[in-house]
């Protein structure tokens, strides 16, 4: 059996999702990407062939942001805090490539 990595959503991200995510196409890709952050076996072995998990550069939190899907630019962030991952945000595609900007205007919800 599979270990799981435990997700935590403080902040409702997965409702978020289900309410602005435009298409059912991105909203099974979400489900997919979060199937991936849940499955502990890629967190010990890095591979994250789905959503590309990556720390996020210029922060000096350590902020990762996964893919929802490459091509369209949704992305979720998350954190890692007590062996478990938090997700933190949604990104809507227009607006990941100001991944900096996006995370000081919330910094409340990053440690």
């Amino acid at each position: 059996m599979a270990e799981i990595k435990t997700l935590l959503d403080e902040y409702g991200i997965i409702h978020e999702a289900t309410k602005i995510l435009p298409d059912e196409r991105l909203k099974i890709k979400f489900l997919e990407a979060l199937a991936e952050l849940e499955d502990n076996s890629a967190h010990k072995n890095g591979q994250f062939p789905k959503t590309r998990l990556h720390k996020v550069a210029g922060i000096k939190q350590n902020i990762y942001r996964a893919d929802v899907d490459k091509i369209s630019g949704w992305r979720i962030h998350v954190q890692y805090s007590d062996g478990q991952l938090h997700l933190k945000d949604i990104i809507e595609g227009q607006r990941h490539n100001d991944v900096i900007k996006v995370i000081q205007s919330k910094k409340d919800r990053y440690a």
